[in-house]
């Protein structure tokens, strides 16, 4: 039996679908998690089903010092396991990207790419991010990844952006305006964070 996702319950009875065991915990800002059975006992989450990514995390693959953290994300890309967002932002700055990091993306598996585009919204909201100090003016592009994310949903923003992004004190703020808004906080992470699982 499936619960009403919009009564006020602490979490839902559990339920099967298409083979997957799903819970519903409303106190958690309505986050669904799921939680597939494998050979009828270990459990497996995944919360980050539909994922926005930024610039650093494509370049990363390429990256001595970060490929570590993007090559999981990235084989889980293609496995079908995690869909990504890509914004107008990222495809033009793709466009003056090396040819190489073109490449890689463009073979990326079509089914697991949702286009999205930036608006008068999410240029507001990123507008405002810079109007309140939480980066420079500089950093507009930063602020415009984080907006589009929010605007659309995602269930995480991962960047190896680790000044301007990827930072607790900033993530706060950043936060802080989507609630002031009314506009839902996101989640910011690493790649590395979205697929590792081990314990």
């Amino acid at each position: 039996m499936w619960a009403n996702q919009s009564e006020k319950v602490q979490f839902c009875p559990l339920g099967f679908r298409d083979g997957v065991l799903w819970y519903d915990w409303e106190w958690l800002e309505h986050i669904t998690v799921r939680a597939a059975m494998v050979d009828g006992s270990q459990m497996m989450f995944n919360r980050f089903q539909k994922v926005y990514v930024d610039t650093s995390v494509v370049s990363g693959k390429f990256d001595d010092v970060h490929s570590w953290q993007t090559e999981p994300f990235w084989n889980a890309v293609v496995k079908g396991e995690i869909r990504i967002m890509v914004s107008d932002v990222l495809r033009g700055e793709l466009a003056i990207a090396p040819a190489h990091i073109r490449d890689f993306f463009k073979q990326l598996p079509k089914p697991q790419i949702e286009l999205v585009n930036s608006n008068e919204t999410t240029e507001l909201l990123a507008a405002r991010y810079v109007a309140e100090g939480v980066v420079g003016q500089s950093s507009l592009n930063d602020c415009r990844h984080i907006a589009i994310a929010t605007i659309y949903r995602a269930d995480c923003l991962v960047s190896l952006n680790f000044r301007h992004i990827v930072n607790a004190n900033r993530i706060y703020r950043y936060n802080g305006i989507n609630m002031l808004l009314g506009y839902p906080t996101i989640e910011i992470r690493n790649p590395y964070e979205v697929v590792n699982d081990e314990t």
